[in-house]
This record gives C-alpha cells, structure tokens and sequence, in this order.
C-alpha cells in the first residue's frame, strides 16, 4: 500500500554511518562499548537505584558481555544504539536511543551513570554531543525521553540539557514497583539553539 508521505529519514541512514567517538571534554567522551567494558556493565546492574528504574539485571560475566556484543547487531538493525560514557577511557556510564523511527524521524534517549561518577552532571553533559551528532549527522526530527515522576535526578538531567517537558502519560511505565506515571520532555531539531532544520 502507498505511503502518502516521505520518510524523514529512509531506511539504512544509521546503518550506513559508522558510530562515532563523540568528546565531550579533554578527558570525558562518548565512545562504543569494549570487552573490557563488562565491570562496569555488572556493576551498572547490580545498582540499587539502576535499579530502580530499569527492567533488568545481570547474573553473570557472560551476560554482561552479550549485552556489550548485542549493541553491533542493533546498530545495523537500526533499532536501538549505546555509548558506554567514559572518563579517561574507563566506562562509567551509558547513554543511547531506543526505540528508533526513522520514517518519523524520531528516537528516545536513555542513560544511566555508575554512582561513584554522579553529582557532577556527567549524563546531562552527555546528552548534548550526543543530542547534536543525532541532529547533524544523522538528520532526526525529534529527540525525546520518557522517565516515571518519581524520578527526579532524570528530570534534572533532561532539563538542564534543554529538553521541553511535554506532559505527563499515565501510568505509562512498569518498575518492580508496579506502573508508574511518566514525564515525557523533547527537543526539536527546529528548537531555538539548534540545527535551522534545512539539513
């Protein structure tokens, strides 16, 4: 059946770029995840307040290592993406998109930080290459991401980096806790600061 529109961005545009090492300092960047990597990932998972907010854990080395291998496969299916954030090359958290659409143009952000790197506004600074590269070199349309109410340090983060709240969507996630409402923010490529939107 025809389609009565044009994609924003076609099919493959992801899959046709290798994923970048994003800097977003002399000593803090964005880079792919590593075999020498697994720690971190284990330990991501094993925290609490990670936790709290996300939908699984990890019992082994080995599925640590899947999920760092995994990200290759996704990357060329154009589904979902991850960055380990590093400080002097050492992981110590991740920052990505899920959910990508690119016939909208559209994807939602995610990211997490290791507790002995938070309280210096590391994913915030994270999220702006990353925000840019997905502007100006891939081309999407919108940024967006989703987090419960309850989870106040991921507002902060999505606000100082200059995503608009948007609403509120009820009862639209899942923790181990049951459903939660959730805060939806956005940013435009059209927004005030970013791309004019002709690229």
């Amino acid at each position: 059946m025809p389609v009565l529109f044009t994609a924003v961005l076609p099919k493959g545009t992801l899959n046709a770029l290798r994923q970048p090492v994003l800097a977003i300092d002399d000593q803090l960047a964005l880079r792919t995840w590593r075999a020498q990597d697994v720690p971190a990932v284990r330990a991501a998972f094993d925290c609490p307040r990670i936790q709290r907010w996300h939908p699984r854990r990890m019992d082994s080395d080995e599925e640590a290592w899947e999920w760092i291998a995994g990200w290759t496969r996704q990357w060329q299916d154009e589904i979902r993406t991850s960055w380990a954030i590093t400080h002097n090359d050492r992981a110590v958290g991740q920052i990505g998109l899920r959910n990508i659409d690119l016939e909208q143009g559209a994807a939602e952000l995610s990211y997490w930080v290791l507790p002995e790197a938070r309280g210096a506004g590391l994913a915030a600074r994270a999220v702006e290459p990353m925000t840019r590269w997905c502007f100006d070199a891939v081309g999407f349309h919108r940024l967006f991401l989703k987090h419960s109410t309850e989870n106040m340090a991921s507002c902060r983060v999505a606000t100082t980096a200059g995503y608009v709240p948007e609403g509120t969507l009820r009862a639209a996630m899942l923790h181990v806790d049951g459903l939660h409402d959730a805060h939806v923010h956005s940013r435009l490529r059209t927004d005030e600061g970013n791309d004019d939107g002709s690229a």
